[in-house]
């Protein structure tokens, strides 16, 4: 669990706003020069978790409120959407199943209805985060992204049953999008979302990491630091907003003519106040076709 010294005056209901600055996660390759890898869940014996390092470095970090509409997802990998009613409650983020039933279906409308020209939204995962001990899954506190563009196109094959409709698709334009939201209607105090915009990301600051699954092995990429970088954050996120994250484009691989990827971190803001609400958080992983 991520912790820092906080000035105790300042009081524990205040939303960390406007300009910062912080400490970010960067990739740094393994001393060996092998190929990096990391094991989604525990290793084999003998093996590390992972084998590259991880160097932080002090970055300023925009904030995009009030400049929402200054994103989006062909320039920056990024899009913020505000005033999105659901009918998922805090209580339905504690199944799965509900999650499925409930705020799947709202998360596939709002992609269709956000992003010109999809006709077809595969959700093939999704992730509950929270900031506390004993959770099985916490914030990442590392920059990173979720795809390569090869394991994009073994999304789009492993999560298409028939596979001569699955080369149809990747014919065309495919791409992958997280929706992230907060599960509390209160604003986001403490380990916010980090993101740089694609922007401003050189394709050399990012390098391939097999991801190792127990049953197969995917491709993330790590994020290695460079000042050109232009991260930013949404403070004081609320239940009622989203974040799209793009991940992979092919149309951006093929043509150059749109972003493809947006690297991506939770992190510590130093002015957090003590004591502040705990980050909790879902993102739900798409694929979008079209």
């Amino acid at each position: 669990m991520m912790t820092t010294e906080t000035t105790t005056t300042t009081p524990p209901e205040y939303i960390p706003r406007g300009p910062t600055t912080a400490d970010l996660t960067f990739y740094a390759p393994p001393p060996d020069n092998s190929a990096p890898f990391n094991y989604v869940e525990s290793p084999p014996p003998g093996q590390p978790q992972r084998n590259y390092l991880e160097i932080p470095h002090s970055v300023p970090l925009n904030d995009i409120r009030g400049h929402e509409a200054e994103y989006n997802l062909d320039k920056d990998s990024v899009q913020a959407l505000q005033n999105i009613t659901s009918a998922a409650t805090y209580a339905t983020f504690d199944s799965d199943a509900a999650v499925r039933s409930i705020y799947y279906p709202e998360v596939e409308q709002l992609l269709l209805s956000k992003l010109p020209g999809a006709h077809k939204i595969v959700l093939f995962d999704h992730t509950i985060r929270r900031q506390k001990d004993g959770a099985p899954r916490q914030p990442v506190t590392r920059a990173h992204v979720d795809q390569t563009p090869r394991a994009a196109a073994e999304r789009v094959r492993l999560h298409t049953t028939d596979p001569e409709e699955a080369e149809k698709l990747l014919a065309g334009r495919y791409r992958i999008v997280n929706v992230w939201r907060p599960l509390t209607v209160e604003p986001v105090q403490s380990a916010p979302l980090a993101f740089a915009s694609a922007a401003s990301v050189d394709e050399n600051d990012l390098v391939p990491i097999e991801h190792r699954y127990p049953n197969r092995t995917g491709e993330t990429m790590g994020v290695k630091y460079n000042p050109n970088q232009k991260w930013l954050y949404w403070s004081g996120m609320t239940g009622d907003e989203r974040l799209l994250l793009k991940c992979s484009d092919s149309r951006g691989l093929r043509d150059g003519d749109v972003a493809q990827w947006v690297p991506h971190t939770a992190f510590w803001d130093p002015r957090t106040p003590a004591g502040a609400r705990i980050r909790e958080s879902i993102e739900v992983r798409a694929l979008v076709f079209g």
